[in-house]
């Protein structure tokens, strides 16, 4: 049975289509194994771009509130003098009062691009706006750590398709949207007929590749259903996308598997219009779900080793605009949410509203220090070779 190239390429592009196999390419595999660390980080991207401003409010802050006459938030959830957080995350803010969150403001990166598509990339790739990179932070961070792992799964997105961060120039985590379904699909006759003919018979190199992909979608699907029944949690969770995302991701971090990465998304945050509704909507989504995750881990007594982290591509602009939301923006506040923070709270000042770049934030932290501190001091990772930064990291884990 030898399939011509373009043969596999047309079943496989009909396969995928009918059958709902997971659209990505994981890597070959390098030589000797990464054990389990410890520590695991989970990735929340608010796809779209989240308003920062009316995330973290600045309560007393009179710019603030006479640009945004119809859409300020007036009942925040009062972090600090000047501070509060939307009132639609209480469990943030009970986080804050526990010492559980740790927030930075105003973090974006030079030359801020607003379109979603690049400046996602650049927050992927972890580039600077003027160079474009094929590799995600992530991604490299697999080619780097990662030496042929009887399981390839240090990484993981809960997606049907794999984002530009976790692609690294050799190799590529694993995404797929729900275990069952993904065990289900690579158990098909079809696909294992295709494997098992292919190994005896096959010899262009570029089919190769694909069949390789394929053989471990197989082999790798199963051992990734095995581990997310192995400690299934019991919690209840909202029966939101992102609700039942998270409880995968806790059965996954409560097993034996190897996983050191999860990434999620949510959106979308492109709130041009009736902004207050559309966030308020997100919030509540996000907040009883992490609600549910975080009191998951610390019955289980294991939040201290694990960091959940949030970040959007862009923040918004100052001033609202004619339809009650807000235009593209640039820098933006990251959330990290864990039992081993060793710094909480807020951890730098608020946004400078007198000093406006043409009616932008200003940014004053680089993303690039953010993902060079989870890299080096929760991931023990070398976060020079991974991203070639050399200007300092953070202190808060």
């Amino acid at each position: 049975m030898i399939i011509k190239r373009r043969q596999f390429l047309k079943a496989g592009s009909l396969a995928t289509a009918s059958l709902l196999l997971p659209n990505f390419l994981k890597a070959m595999s390098l030589p000797e194994a990464l054990e389990r660390g410890h520590k695991v980080l989970v990735i929340l991207q608010l796809s779209g771009g989240n308003d920062g401003l009316n995330t973290i409010v600045p309560m007393r802050n009179d710019i603030y509130f006479r640009e945004r006459q119809t859409i300020a938030v007036d009942n925040a959830l009062t972090l600090t003098d000047e501070a509060g957080i939307h009132p639609a995350l209480p469990f943030f803010k009970t986080l804050y009062d526990r010492g559980e969150l740790a927030v930075l403001n105003n973090v974006g990166y030079p030359e801020p691009n607003k379109s979603h598509f690049r400046s996602m990339d650049i927050w992927h790739s972890a580039s600077r706006s003027d160079e474009y990179l094929e590799s995600g932070w992530i991604g490299r961070y697999l080619d780097q750590a990662c030496y042929d792992c009887g399981h390839p799964t240090q990484a993981l997105e809960v997606n049907d398709m794999l984002s530009l961060a976790l692609k690294g120039k050799q190799k590529k985590a694993f995404a797929f949207k729900d275990p069952k379904k993904l065990y289900q699909t690579s158990r098909e006759e079809y696909f294992n007929t295709l494997y098992q003919e292919h190994k005896r018979q096959h010899e262009e190199e570029t089919v190769a590749y694909l069949y390789q992909t394929l053989g471990d979608t197989i082999n790798n699907a199963d051992y990734i259903f095995e581990q997310s029944k192995a400690r299934k949690t019991a919690a209840a969770y909202p029966d939101s996308v992102l609700g039942k995302d998270l409880k995968t991701v806790s059965s996954l971090i409560k097993s034996d598997i190897n996983t050191q990465v999860y990434y999620l998304q949510i959106g979308s945050f492109d709130t041009h219009i009736n902004q207050q509704q559309r966030q308020e909507s997100l919030f509540h989504t996000i907040n009883d779900a992490v609600e549910a995750f975080v009191d998951d881990l610390k019955k289980n007594g294991i939040f201290q080793h694990v960091m959940l982290m949030t970040f959007s591509e862009f923040g918004r602009r100052v001033a609202q605009n004619a339809s009650n939301g807000t235009d593209h923006g640039t820098a933006n506040q990251l959330f990290f949410l864990s039992g081993g923070l060793k710094k909480q709270g807020l951890l730098n000042a608020l946004p400078d509203l007198t000093q406006l770049n043409e009616g932008d934030l200003r940014y004053t932290e680089d993303f690039r220090k953010v993902y060079a501190t989870l890299l080096k001091n929760w991931l023990d990772a070398d976060s020079t070779k991974i991203l070639g930064w050399k200007n300092g990291i953070y202190d808060f884990i």
